[in-house]
């Protein structure tokens, strides 16, 4: 391999320093000896002080405030590698998935993204987000690897920096939480194609304890995707359907009145989809129901 590295991994993290050093003498031990950045999101815990003492070959971008999911746009920008891989702090890639993303990247030039098979905790159980990838109806395109896709797990993600950058990266009106399918939107509004190759793995061994926050940030966010990108009718329809849900529901309560809080900001950055988009959008969701 050249002393420029073509590929990159991006960890974006947060008060989660044990974690986080499992995660890196995974990645530091990669044959591909990829460069390796932390974008530490304001972390209150030791993450600073064990990143310089145990890991002072990777590189800390440190961020003076918390800036969830965009602490990987901020990540991305600061490495020069052409491809990026994303990791959060309980995930890593398997030995030889990096090098195979980079020979997919140089072989297929409109390729942007790929969402990579993940598979789930000591045990490697695949996750249930491999087959729906798989299946997408979407099917094969000419001039990319795998199946096209509008979805992906962050972190089981590799981009093309160019291309990440080109579509605008994480958005931030949604922080973090079901950040992805507007990534994959835009990235396909600009031309990029996102498909799911399984051959490049990523391994995930998220925490077993329960997150309170997270089902009410997914709903939140994928009504404020909704209202971001979609035909206005459909966005309306998904409002009503969570406004019923709220009734009895108090994840779904919190969802919609972040969602209003939210709304004037995502009208103004509104960007309908192009029809084709949007047509593949309508597709998968047909698929999925």
């Amino acid at each position: 391999m050249t002393d420029h590295r073509p590929i990159g991994v991006v960890i974006a993290t947060r008060n989660r320093c044990d974690r986080l050093a499992v995660t890196l003498r995974h990645l530091t031990a990669l044959p591909e000896r990829p460069e390796i950045l932390v974008a530490d999101n304001a972390s209150t815990d030791d993450t600073r002080a064990l990143l310089a003492r145990d890991f002072p070959e990777v590189r800390v971008l440190a961020l003076p405030v918390n800036h969830g999911a965009l602490a990987r746009n901020h990540g991305a920008r600061v490495l020069d590698t052409p491809y990026v891989a994303f990791s959060d702090d309980d995930s890593w890639w398997a030995p030889g998935a990096l090098g195979r993303a980079v020979d997919l990247f140089d072989a297929h030039p409109r390729l942007g993204l790929i969402a990579a098979r993940t598979l789930v905790g000591p045990s490697a159980d695949p996750d249930p987000l491999n087959d729906v990838l798989a299946a997408s109806p979407l099917g094969p395109a000419t001039d990319l690897p795998g199946t096209q896709v509008l979805g992906f797990l962050a972190c089981g993600a590799v981009v093309r920096r160019t291309a990440h950058l080109d579509a605008g990266g994480f958005h931030r009106l949604l922080f973090f939480g079901g950040e992805e399918t507007l990534l994959a939107y835009d990235l396909a509004a600009r031309g990029w194609g996102v498909t799911h190759c399984p051959d490049v793995v990523a391994h995930h061994h998220p925490d077993p304890a329960p997150r309170p926050d997270r089902p009410a940030l997914q709903r939140r966010n994928a009504l404020l995707t909704a209202w971001l990108r979609r035909p206005v009718p459909h966005a309306l329809a998904r409002t009503g359907a969570l406004a019923a849900e709220a009734r009895g529901d108090h994840q779904a309560r919190r969802a919609l009145r972040e969602t209003l809080s939210r709304l004037p900001a995502a009208l103004r950055e509104r960007r309908p989809l192009p029809p084709h988009v949007e047509r593949a959008a309508r597709m998968l969701e047909g698929a999925t129901a």
